[in-house]
């Protein structure tokens, strides 16, 4: 069972305790984008992707190439000429369309969203520039399933991560092999992470974009994953859960749906496979592909640190809670379960480090970290990353616990031995008992209600008392706050509540599950042996205890003794376990009463002579409150115990035969009152006076509140007339401002028209004239050119702003640069004579450029024949 930190199916599916998130790519998201990552010897690669692809693929393409940080590139240009895919470099706010290519300007960290490319400078930050992992992270989130992901030849690992997360997206991803890749450094670290789905060189992974760039489930699909399928495509579903269940052990049926049906569908894309059917058919033939179907569903992406400000909220608020309850010499231990690749264990041990560094006897630490993938938890007990994560995690922090070799970091020795790694199923296998703190974040989000009804109450028994549970920022304990606490409401985390008894949630073993000799389960079981002093404890105090009820602090009823029929009545409405609520006629006052004492005092209370109406008769009994607090527990209980007066023992029957008897002898009537009555009543009086008097000093003070808020509101209601009034004079001088600013809008439609036309008025001049002119500006860069300059001058459109300098014109002048400065410099017409490569004269003039304010801002070179 895996988590989002850890091997998970990768959507949000939204529940009552949940957070829904898109499980399909945004409206706008009609067509897939494709993200290329490449390095070193990459723009050969990426010239022979682009150019095997055709015009019209439908989709989107966005190259992220390392570039050099101080020189201008040329990118766009030299691909330009390798694809009929118009190619442009981009620019910040530019929405991507199909059929475009967009390459990354130098000198920048690219992302997307919305659709919309945001630029923002690569700054100094620490760490290697990871611009391929920054682009395919945001792609992943914004694109969903119509993200795709492709690593070509570079040098070091980035991408890895990027790739990683789009995987977890439903996208698809693919590798160069490293045959084609001049450095295969960059798609290999790919490969390593075990996210990459298709390994080709780019000529074959231009063929397979083209064919899957249509499919719906790189598009906005027109049938949403969670809609009710087909009989027959039902049954193919149900027959793939059935394979995976008995191949695997683990049964998915208790996850969302719409979660294994994605991953089905994403497996039959890139099998060409149409119809659910006939991929089931094909899993039955294809152990290897059922293993990939299988790998797939459980989702590898985590990272370390994840929500600093949790790990932050864990050393503040529950280290030192778990370090004050436990013994000297009694280890810590945590429980991940869904640990993926470890990072997320690992992250909880260095943080526990830290927290124990100036902690004198520091106790040992025990990490329990479970999967389902025994891939992954491989790759976690060897605890070998790449050298990305320096974005993750601090320099003090890799100098502390983790080794370097090469381009990878591995985490220490001394760290690797506290955790321990096994394969396990949340849902079906035992768990771990009596931990401090369970970290599963992200993993309640993926399985059904019915599910999730199953795994709270097994952390709950797994812990220890006052242990911590930590979810992940979508998941609440949902219904089981009788079962956890809220310790912080913001960081998911949670205490666990002493429940009445320790239930053990039981676990029936699978047929199919591993690890189960022959003939186990047809084992009769063993009786266990009877505890006769404990049956002989329990028929006494069921028949001679007095009935009575344990209530918890909030007066909720955690169980009955006895029966209680007589004293408590369920009450008419929505169902509730409150004591008070089911008192019966004549037992709430004292009740309330009694245990209000009990929780001030701490002790015992005692109530005599209380009259509780029944169904059929009034009964007269006594109260007894107790309070009960379980060892190691902060919870307070209190044990409502009813001792029905009429049930008296023989002494004190005769005794009160005896009273009466005496009182008849003196000449008293039957009729005269038992002075024990008047003395119930009397009692009963005061009570009831008791509670009037408190009744009337809250209608006081409520009185006292309400007149203090009303004072408030009439002032608010002063505050919000003077406010309207501002608002009134702000909106007349916005009127104001407002007819202003349309004049002026006026004013400047008019001066753009008379611009326009001046514009088109230099423009035919400039194009009817047969001379040859270039205007250049004080920095001698190109300004406006003649259609005769471009043939002489040799300036194409794109010249527009180069230097004059870096022309190379049909004429000889290779002191023109010079010329200009002197005309700047001295506002002097010069003139030469010069000589074209075909020996025809021409006469070379230049003139100083005068702007409006007679400023000199350039000059204008004429070539006359």
């Amino acid at each position: 069972m895996t988590g989002t930190t850890a091997s998970e199916p990768e959507e949000k599916a939204g529940t009552a305790e949940t957070t829904e998130s898109p499980a399909n790519p945004p409206q706008s998201a009609a067509f897939a984008v494709v993200g290329i990552g490449a390095s070193a010897g990459g723009l050969e690669a990426a010239s022979l992707l682009l150019g095997q692809l055709p015009g019209t693929t439908g989709m989107a393409f966005v190259l992220i190439q390392h570039l050099d940080p101080k020189h201008e590139s040329n990118l766009g240009r030299i691909l330009a000429k390798a694809t009929p895919i118009p190619v442009q470099e981009a620019t910040q706010g530019l929405a991507v369309q199909p059929n475009n290519v967009y390459v990354i300007p130098r000198n920048t960290t690219m992302t997307i969203a919305d659709g919309i490319l945001q630029l923002k400078p690569r700054g100094e930050a620490r760490g290697p520039h990871l611009p391929v992992d920054a682009f395919f992270k945001s792609l992943a989130e914004d694109r969903q399933t119509a993200a795709i992901g492709v690593i070509l030849s570079g040098t070091g690992s980035d991408g890895t991560l990027g790739v990683e997360d789009i995987k977890a997206a439903g996208g698809i991803t693919f590798a160069q092999d490293e045959e084609s890749a001049k450095y295969p450094g960059m798609p290999q670290s790919a490969m390593s992470s075990g996210c990459i789905d298709v390994v080709l060189p780019p000529e074959e992974i231009a063929r397979e974009l083209a064919r899957i760039g249509q499919h719906p489930y790189v598009t906005a699909a027109t049938r949403p994953a969670d809609a009710v399928l087909p009989v027959t495509e039902e049954t193919s579903f149900r027959n793939i859960l059935k394979l995976l269940r008995r191949s695997f052990g683990v049964d998915f049926s208790g996850y969302r749906d719409t979660t294994i049906r994605r991953r089905i569908m994403r497996r039959m894309v890139l099998h060409t496979k149409e119809d659910l059917a006939d991929y089931a058919r094909h899993l039955e033939k294809d152990g290897s592909e059922l293993e990939a179907l299988y790998q797939d569903i459980l989702i590898n992406v985590t990272s370390f640190f994840r929500e600093p400000e949790t790990f932050e909220a864990l050393k503040n608020s529950v280290f030192p809670q778990i370090l004050q309850n436990k013994p000297a010499d009694a280890p810590i231990r945590i429980w991940v379960p869904g640990c993926s690749t470890g990072q997320e264990a690992y992250s909880l041990v260095m943080a526990l480090l830290e927290f124990l560094e100036d902690k004198p006897g520091r106790p040992a630490i025990q990490m329990f970290a479970t999967d389902l993938s025994e891939p992954l938890l491989q790759r976690a007990r060897e605890g070998v990353y790449p050298e990305n994560i320096e974005a993750e995690v601090t320099p003090e922090r890799l100098r502390r616990f983790f080794t370097r070799h090469d381009n990878q970091y591995r985490v220490t020795k001394a760290i690797r031995e506290m955790c321990l790694f096994a394969k396990q199923n949340v849902a079906a296998d035992p768990p771990f008992s009596r931990v401090d703190l369970i970290s599963c974040r992200n993993l309640l989000i993926y399985l059904a209600p019915a599910l999730q009804k199953r795994v709270i109450p097994t952390f709950h028994y797994a812990l220890n008392p006052n242990g911590f549970l930590l979810l992940g920022a979508s998941e609440t304990i949902g219904a089981f706050s009788d079962l956890f606490a809220p310790v912080d409401r913001q960081h998911r985390i949670y205490c666990r509540k002493t429940s009445t008894a320790r239930a053990y949630p039981h676990f029936a073993a699978d047929s199919v599950r591993s690890g189960l000799f022959p003939g186990a389960r047809n084992r009769e079981p063993q009786p266990a042996p009877v505890d006769w002093q404990r049956e002989a404890d329990r028929a006494v105090l069921g028949r001679y205890a007095p009935p009575g009820v344990l209530v918890n602090d909030g007066l909720d009823v955690l169980q009955f003794r006895g029966e209680t029929g007589a004293y408590l009545k369920p009450a008419a409405g929505e169902a509730s376990f409150n004591v008070l609520k089911m008192a019966r006629e004549g037992l709430l006052l004292e009740l309330r009463s009694a245990i209000a004492e009990c929780r001030a005092r701490n002790a015992e209370v005692w109530r005599g002579g209380i009259r509780v109406r029944g169904e059929s008769r009034t009964r007269k009994i006594d109260l007894r409150v107790v309070p009960v607090k379980p060892p190691g527990s902060s919870e307070q209980c209190f044990l409502v115990l009813f001792e029905d007066v009429a049930a008296l023992s023989p002494g004190a029957r005769v005794a009160r035969w005896f009273r009466r008897a005496a009182a008849s002898a003196a000449g008293k009537t039957s009729s005269v009152p038992d002075p024990q009555d008047s003395k119930s009543l009397r009692r009963e009086l005061a009570t009831t006076r008791e509670y009037l008097q408190s009744a009337i000093e809250d209608q006081d003070a409520s009185n006292e509140e309400l007149k203090s808020a009303n004072e408030e509101i009439l002032s608010a209601n002063e505050e919000l007339q003077s406010t309207n009034e501002e608002l009134e004079t702000a909106k007349e001088e916005l009127q104001s401002v407002n007819e202003e600013l349309t004049t002026i809008n006026e004013q400047l439609q008019i001066r753009n028209t008379e611009l326009s036309r001046l514009n088109d008025d230099i423009n035919n001049l400039l194009a009817s004239a047969n001379v040859a002119m270039v205007a250049v500006s004080a920095d001698l860069r190109i300004r406006r050119y003649t259609p005769s300059a471009a043939k002489i001058f040799n300036v194409l459109p794109n010249d527009v702003g180069r230097p004059i300098g870096n022309l190379r014109p049909s004429i000889d002048i290779p002191d023109l640069e010079a010329l200009i400065g002197e005309v700047v410099d001295t506002v002097q017409v010069r003139e030469r004579e010069v000589r074209d490569r075909e020996g025809r004269h021409h006469l070379l003039r230049i003139h100083p450029f005068r702007t409006a304010d007679n400023r000199i801002d350039g000059a204008v070179v004429v070539l006359l024949d």
